[in-house]
């Protein structure tokens, strides 16, 4: 437990990493400078997560609404990716950390699947931080895959459609076994959760926060988890103060 923070941790947070290239922008410089300085976030953030206790951290790497960006750019993005799992993967697993892969997979570059399958395989039995990348990812298709699995279970008689519900929904969803986010972060001042875990952050706690990825810090961090821990959580029950007060 790192020693600078004394205030409960979640067990689970997720944070879109917004702003590589206003960042960029913001010094004259190319976007593909941005992305690169935000790989630096994504690791310092990584250790830091694992340094307070963090169960889970679900970054959003690549959204499936991505691919529409100017070619140069995805492939810039690609060899960050690549080069990120080549060089961080026996650092993460030697600090006992799991990796999960959620997004669509049948579409993926042939390069990019079997590193993540690999990052996937080589740290599957690690029981610290499970590091969760959201790759070639978007909610709304998450739920409609995980809709056509019960479809077809119920055509081919496995289930009955009245035995659908959200728990059954929730089995099918690439989250399956982790649990939903407690905090979930969004840098560079946007103010909206952009198709990432939508059925997952129901009750999540949100924070919006000013700084830019590349700018996002250790101290950055802290302060967030601060913030949530001063939230009252009531999935949608009454507070207790509001119970005794009527």
């Amino acid at each position: 437990m790192d020693k600078k923070l004394t205030v409960k941790v979640p067990a689970h947070v997720a944070i879109i990493m917004d702003g590589n290239g206003r960042w960029a922008k913001k010094r004259g410089l190319p976007r593909t400078m941005g992305h690169r300085k935000g790989v630096e976030s994504v690791r310092e953030a990584v250790r830091a997560a694992g340094d307070v206790g963090i169960s889970y951290l679900t970054l959003f790497a690549f959204s499936s609404e991505n691919w529409t960006r100017p070619e140069s750019e995805v492939n810039d993005l690609m060899g960050l990716l690549k080069a990120f799992i080549r060089r961080d993967l026996a650092e993460l697993h030697g600090d006992n950390v799991r990796i999960r892969i959620i997004g669509a997979r049948d579409n993926l570059r042939g390069d990019i699947l079997p590193l993540l399958l690999e990052a996937e395989e080589t740290t599957r039995n690690n029981t610290g931080l499970t590091l969760v990348i959201a790759f070639n990812y978007g909610s709304r298709d998450e739920i409609a895959r995980a809709a056509r699995k019960l479809a077809l279970k119920v055509q081919s008689g496995v289930i009955r459609a009245e035995d659908i519900d959200a728990v059954a929904l929730d089995r099918e969803l690439d989250t399956f076994g982790i649990p939903d986010p407690d905090l979930l972060i969004r840098t560079s001042g946007e103010e909206r959760l952009s198709n990432f875990l939508l059925w997952q952050s129901a009750y999540t706690e949100l924070l919006f926060v000013p700084e830019f990825w590349p700018d996002f810090s250790r101290d950055t961090f802290y302060a967030a988890l601060a913030s949530y821990a001063g939230r009252e959580r009531r999935f949608g029950n009454v507070s207790d103060i509001a119970a005794v007060s009527g």
